[in-house]
């Protein structure tokens, strides 16, 4: 399916994906409200749980403690992607009138994954599967918890909407190499290679151990975030006068509304007009939707 969408360039398969990942991420919110729901008397146990077993001696002065914190880390900018550099693709995309706006949207979905998502995960485990030793580890932990509540039927919707997640992951993480690789540069075979790549590293995870593609990931991302923190602390300057602009307009009781003017001296803003041609907000985000068409149909021309 990877190949299909990323050589042949069938877009329904993608854009049909895209459709249903909103309704699954809805669904396993349901399913698993519906599992703490059937086994609330369990929630002032796990709650003391998780607190005695984050918070206890023990626990802090152990070395344990670090090696918990280490983890949580990784597997939370797995989820989120915080601070890795690859989700602001997604949001720069976004039609708005200033980008403090979509930074403060995108920092909200950094709460949103980690906190609802992956707590709701939790619950379902720690309220089906008390005493933890000896138990599964990973997928197969989350689908035993489901299947003993639930019943058989919960499994295979959890196998469903775990594949709609990760096959739509795969093709967002594509795309934003692929509009990054077309940014840098316009050299013939750059991006049929890239392409190669992606579906070789797809087959390759998927025979791969989960303890390699976990190791393998974990050191990929900490060479992104690396990067992307260079990339930070150069731009941000930039970043603290934008949101010093946004928060003057707040206060002056405006839409807050972003201009190529503010910004003396920067080059390379393209989806920003000068203040002259703009009327008003909508006339600015009208403004940056035809000027993010016109790319997008440079991009498929080129191609």
């Amino acid at each position: 399916l990877t190949a299909l969408v990323v050589f042949g360039g069938i877009r329904r398969i993608a854009s049909v994906t895209q459709t249903l990942v909103p309704l699954m991420a809805l669904a396993y919110l349901l399913l698993g409200l519906a599992v703490v729901a059937i086994h609330i008397d369990q929630l002032p146990v796990v709650f003391g749980e998780i607190f005695t077993q984050a918070w206890g001696f023990n626990e802090v002065v152990g070395a344990t403690f670090g090696y918990i914190v280490l983890t949580g880390v990784r597997r939370g900018m797995f989820s989120n992607e915080a601070g890795l550099g690859s989700a602001p693709n997604a949001g720069a995309s976004a039609a708005v009138t200033h980008p403090v706006k979509q930074g403060l949207v995108q920092s909200l979905g950094v709460y949103f994954d980690t906190f609802l998502v992956c707590s709701i995960t939790a619950f379902i485990i720690l309220v089906s599967v008390p005493d933890l030793a000896g138990a599964s580890r990973g997928i197969a932990l989350t689908q035993g918890a489901l299947v003993s509540t639930l019943g058989e039927w919960s499994n295979i919707a959890l196998s469903i909407i775990i594949f709609l997640l990760a096959f739509s992951s795969i093709l967002g993480n594509y795309y934003y190499g692929q509009s990054n690789i077309e940014f840098i540069t316009t050299r013939r075979g750059i991006l049929p290679a890239y392409r190669v790549a992606v579906v070789l590293a797809v087959l390759l995870g998927s025979l791969a151990s989960a303890d390699l593609v976990w190791s393998f990931a974990d050191g990929v991302m900490g060479v992104m975030a690396l990067i992307n923190l260079i990339a930070i602390a150069l731009l941000s300057g930039i970043a603290f006068r934008l949101l010093r602009d946004y928060t003057r307009q707040r206060r002056e009781g405006r839409d807050p509304v972003f201009t190529r003017d503010l910004l003396p001296g920067v080059t390379g803003i393209e989806c920003w007009e000068d203040e002259l041609t703009v009327t008003g907000p909508l006339d600015l985000i009208t403004k940056k939707r035809q000027s993010q068409k016109h790319r997008d149909h440079l991009h498929g021309a080129q191609q």
